[in-house]
C-alpha cells in the first residue's frame, strides 16, 4: 500500500505545466487529461553528447514499447515535463537520472520550439519543448520502462536516416535534432 508521501509525489508528478504560447505558465493539470484535450504544455527533451573517432556521437534511445505514447520510436536521450515549480534544470537532472541513471551532466538549454502531433488513442502532444545538450561519456544505466535500449550513434548518420526515415523518429526529435546539431557545429563540438 503506497504511503501519503507517494501518493503526493505521484499527483505532482501526473500533473503537468500548462502555459501560452510566450512559455508563461497558465496553470496546471493531470497529464492524461492534458494529452486528451491537446493542451500547450512545457516539456523539455535532453541530447547527451560526446566526442568519438569518427565525430560527434550523440545518445539515442528507442523508446519502451509500453509507454503511453510514441512507444518503440527513436528518440533523444531524454524528454519529459517539469512539475509545477521546479526548475527546468532540476527537472533535466531529475529525469536523467530516472530514465538513464545518468548523473552529473552538466546541461544547457540550446533553444525551445513548439509542436503539435496527433498521436495513437486519440492524444495529441502540443508541447512547448525546451532543448538542452549535455556533454556526457560516463555509464548508462537505461530504465527498461522508460527506454527499451540505448545506443552512441555519430550525429551525422542520424541527420542522414532521420532525412529517410523520419517515421523511426518521435515527432519532437525531427526538429531538436537539426536544431542540435545546428548548436553543436555553431559552437565548434
Amino acid at each position: 500500500m503506497a504511503s501519503l508521501a507517494e501518493l503526493l509525489s505521484n499527483q505532482e508528478e501526473d500533473s503537468l505545466v500548462l502555459v501560452d504560447m510566450l512559455d508563461r505558465e497558465v496553470g496546471t493539470m493531470p497529464k492524461l487529461a492534458v494529452h486528451e484535450e491537446g493542451l500547450l504544455h512545457r516539456a523539455f527533451s535532453v541530447f547527451l553528447v560526446r566526442s568519438g573517432e569518427l565525430g560527434v556521437e550523440v545518445l539515442l534511445q528507442r523508446r519502451a514499447r509500453e509507454k503511453y505514447h510514441s512507444g518503440g520510436l527513436l528518440t533523444n536521450s531524454a524528454c519529459s515535463h517539469p512539475r509545477a515549480g521546479e526548475e527546468l534544470g532540476a527537472a533535466v537532472a531529475r529525469r536523467l537520472q530516472q530514465e538513464l541513471g545518468v548523473s552529473g551532466a552538466e546541461c544547457a538549454e540550446v533553444g525551445s520550439f513548439v509542436y503539435r502531433a496527433a498521436l495513437p488513442n486519440h492524444l495529441v502532444e502540443y508541447e512547448y519543448d525546451h532543448v538542452f545538450v549535455g556533454r556526457y561519456d560516463g555509464p548508462v544505466r537505461p530504465d527498461s520502462h522508460e527506454a527499451e535500449s540505448v545506443a552512441w550513434v555519430l550525429l551525422d548518420e542520424v541527420l542522414e536516416d532521420l532525412r529517410l526515415h523520419p517515421r523511426r523518429y518521435t515527432a519532437w526529435f525531427v526538429t531538436a535534432c537539426p536544431m542540435v546539431a545546428r548548436w553543436l557545429w555553431g559552437s565548434r563540438a
